[in-house]
Formats: structure tokens, sequence, C-alpha cells
């Protein structure tokens, strides 16, 4: 059988990796079989190996280089195919767009499989049997995934880093190391299985029981850590340096062209889930797309409502569009108002989602007709530059829903008291594992930048997550309801790192392959 498969140009070449990137969303939120990449990547490796050392020969019908980049595309495209069909979903709003799903699903993974493509055929003309190989291996996926995560307006969705979402212990060596270092150190974790193949065995037990060593070393790190923390949360907490915050999840079905007295209404409703105490202190956050499609300029008429039920203890959140006229452009912006609906503050979103929330090229899509999927005005413009709000001794940090995504976007926060809100629409996205894999990485920014965050989602998952990553209290996808707490004013001892670390691992790993080689 494994001679049939070696043999075999369709299977190891096509075939076998498209499966191995298919199976590859099981390892991520809502599955969480992270054992699973142990498999894919090992399997992924050594395939590549194999086809480097025999393909010369044995395919002479096809040029070498072509092999190492279809496993590595094939690979790409089966990752992207199961971990981001759920995009397609945002598709069925407009009858506009509803032919384009099954291209739509088709042409992001082949688009976006070629980063693994051009990793495979880098990377893999040097690979061997080895482990200097797997080092190699290991720091070039990482390096992929950084750029993926970088250029143009970045996706780093579903970095392999991910798939340990659920392991908070393991996952506080995010804020000493940062996401890409944490990345890389997992791909090299995962391929460690292939060590059992590889040609030298003298050292197989002292690096597997040196990397033994490393992880179960970081997973008693990340139990003090843990276990400090819920002594220091309830300190703050007894001592009353704390705000008192209240999430709402509406759970409205997603429309836009919303009508007056169906703005109205939500707005009723909205107050309602609130649950109001007038003479509490209180921050109020609602989601993005509570409101959807309204401009903020269209709301002067709804001001008697929080008017009326609101008082000068309170301060609201919530997503809306704005107008700049002087410039004619268009936001989709994160806004605070007092009682008087008065607005306090204003925060435009830095990262926008292409196709989304404007439209690339727009002037020559838009006369083959096609327009941006969310209604409004045309595209929106990118904000200016990071903002923070001063409320009771905090800074509150604000990301507009897959802004979390970007760990660049609180790296940039200076502040020792910062809290992050991310409001969020995951309607878009229905009952898939997009909002899953959304909320997971609100995980990450907690833990990276050791500050509290505060995610509201209209559909999705609404949640408070402490600074190191654990759900104190949540509403689950689709639920309605609010989230009332007590939140402590912690300083953070440790701010969000730069990829600093990321570059010296690289250093490392390419210092070991050249070393290595040059002795071989």
């Amino acid at each position: 059988m494994i001679n049939f498969i070696l043999n075999s140009r369709i299977l190891l070449v096509f075939i076998i990796p498209l499966v191995l990137g298919c199976l590859s969303v099981l390892s991520f939120q809502p599955y969480n079989f992270t054992i699973i990449n142990f498999l894919i990547f090992p399997c992924l490796f050594l395939i590549i190996c194999n086809i480097n050392k025999r393909s010369k020969n044995k395919y002479r019908h096809k040029p070498h280089l072509i092999n190492l980049f279809y496993v590595g595309y094939c690979f790409g495209i089966g990752f992207f195919l199961t971990g981001t069909y759920w995009i397609s979903n945002s598709l069925q709003f407009d009858e506009t767009f509803k032919n384009l799903i099954p291209f739509t699903i088709i042409l992001i993974p082949l688009a976006l499989g070629l980063f693994y493509g051009i990793g495979s055929l880098i990377c893999g003309k040097y690979l061997e049997f080895d482990f200097k190989s797997v080092l190699l291996f290991s720091a070039t996926i990482s390096v992929i995934d950084y750029f993926r995560a970088k250029i143009l307006t970045g996706f780093p969705w579903n970095l392999w880093a991910y798939s340990w979402s659920w392991f908070g212990e393991i996952l506080q060596i995010l804020n000493p190391i940062g996401l890409f270092a944490f990345n890389l150190l997992a791909i090299t974790l995962y391929c460690l299985p292939s060590i059992f193949y590889l040609n030298k065995s003298k050292y197989k037990s002292l690096i597997l029981i040196l990397f033994f060593l490393v992880f179960f070393g970081n997973y008693l790190y990340g139990n003090y850590i843990l276990n400090n923390n819920k002594t220091e949360s309830q300190k703050y907490i007894d001592e009353k340096e704390f705000i008192n915050v209240k999430i709402i999840s509406p759970n409205f079905q997603l429309k836009y062209n919303l009508s007056e007295d169906e703005t109205y209404e939500r707005i009723q409703k909205l107050i309602k889930y609130s649950n109001i105490d007038k003479n509490k202190k209180t921050l109020f956050i609602w989601p993005e797309g509570a409101l959807s499609g309204k401009y903020f300029f269209e709301m002067d008429k709804f001001k008697n409502l929080i008017k009326e039920n609101f008082s000068s203890n309170h301060l609201i959140i919530f997503g809306i569009n704005t107008l700049n006229k002087k410039e004619n452009k268009f936001y989709n912006s994160f806004i605070i108002i007092d009682h008087n609906f008065n607005k306090k503050f204003q925060y435009d979103k830095l990262k926008l989602v292409p196709f989304g929330e404007f439209l690339p090229l727009q002037t020559q899509l838009e006369k083959i007709g096609l327009k941006k999927i969310t209604e409004g005005f045309g595209s929106f413009s990118k904000g200016d530059t990071n903002k923070t709000f001063s409320y009771s001794n905090i800074d509150i940090v604000p990301l507009i829903c897959y802004e979390i995504i970007f760990p660049e976007l609180i790296q940039r926060i200076k502040s020792k008291n910062a809290l992050i809100v991310n409001i969020s629409e995951d309607g878009w996205f229905g009952d898939t594992i997009g909002p899953h894999q959304h909320f997971s990485k609100s995980i990450f920014r907690a833990i990276e930048s050791d500050s509290f965050i505060l995610r509201s989602a209209n559909k999705g998952f609404s949640a408070i997550i402490n600074n190191k990553g654990q759900i104190i209290k949540s509403l689950k996808n689709n639920e309605t309801g609010n989230i009332e707490y007590k939140l402590p004013i912690i300083e953070k001892k440790r701010g969000s790192k730069n990829d600093l670390i990321f570059f010296v691992l690289l250093f490392t790993y390419c210092f070991i392959f050249l070393r290595y080689k040059k002795n071989d």
C-alpha cells in the first residue's frame, strides 16, 4: 500500500495534501481536535521530502519544482476550503451576490492556497529526512503565515496557533513572545512526530525529551499565571477598584434599510435588554449591527428614547455608520454617547473588510455590476488612527468586528490600564463555524495585551474575557440577553509584544539549518 501511494503522483502530489488540508479545520474552533495537527504536519513534511528525493527520477514527465508547488498548493486549497467556506454565507443576504456563492467557495481557496504553494516550493527542494529540515519547514510555514497576515489588507485567520485556543495554560506564553513566535513554535511541535522517520537516529530521544520539557515547563508557567490572577482580580474588586459594565446581545435579524418604526422598535428592545438601573454607574455596550444600515445623523429623532431611560450615571457604546460631510466620506464607527445623546467619542474602523465594507478597484468593478456586500453610500473610508477613550481610570480601546484578529492594533496601545471593547455583527455568517473561530481570536488578544476584553455581538458570542484569556461570563451564539460584571481596574504588568521574538526565533532556526547543512 505504501509503495502504491509513493508511486502514484496523483495521490502523493494532489489528493493526499488536499485531504490533509481539509482535515485541518477540525483542529480549530468549534471542534478543537488539536491532536489531528500531529498527523497532518508530519505527513505533509514527509510527502515533500519524499517528492524532493524521488520526483526527479520518478516523475520525469513533470518538472520537479512543479510537484513541490502542487503539494503545498493543494494543501492550502483544502485548508482554506473547509476553514473559510462560511464567508460565502454572507452573500445570501443580497440577490445580487447569491449567484457568486459557488465561485466564492472555490476562488477564495484557490487564491489563498497560493501562499502554501509558494512556501512548499521555496523550502521543498532543500528538505531531507533530517531534523534540520523540520526546522526549515516549520520556519517556512510560519513566514508564509506572517506574510498572509500582513500583505495587502492582511488575513491572519486560522493561524496554526489558534488551534490551542482551548488550552489556557499553554497560551500564557503569548504575552512574552507574541502571536507569530507562538505560531512558529506550534508548527514545530506539530512536526515532531516525523522525527521517528528521520535518517539520523542518535538525537531522536534527546530532541523529544527537550521539547517535552519545554512544553511541560510552559504548562507549569501558565498554570502559575492563571492561579495567581484569580487572587489579584478579587483583591481589586474587594477594594472597590472596579467599574460596572453591561454587555447587551439583542440577537436581531440581519436587515438593512430599516424603516423609522423598525429602528424605533430596535432601540426600545436594546433599552429593555439593558435592564437599566438609573442609580448605578454603568457602561453599556451595544453591538455593531444593532442599527444596521443607519447613520448617526439619522438618529436625532430617537434622542428622547435615550434621555427618558438613561441617567447621568451612564455611557452607551454602540456601532453605527457616520458621515464626514466636509470630505464626503463614510465610516463604520464606534460611538460613545451620554444620557443626553451627546457624542463623547468616535473611532472609525481602520481594518475594513474587502468586498464587505469597501470595493477594491471600485470604479472598474462597478462597471461590471459588482458592489460591496454591505448597504450604504458606497465604500467606507478607512479611519485615520488608533484612539482611546478615558473612563474611570481606564483607557477604552475600541475594535470593530474582525479588527480583533489583528494583533498589531493592540500593540500600538501604550496605556497601562487598557480595556479592549470589541463590538461585532456575526449574523453575516449564520450558524456556521465562522462566529466560533472569530470569537476564539479574542482570547489571544486578551493574553497578548494583558487586558480585559468586553465583546458585544448582535449574533455570535458576547463575553467578558479576563486579561489571561479566561471567559468570565458569556452568551452563546444567537443568545439574547445581557451580561453584567464588576470589572476590576487592574494595571497591566505586561504589555503586548511586537514581532521581535518571532524574528529572533527565525534567525535561530535558519542558523541551525545552515550550520548543520554545512557539516553534511
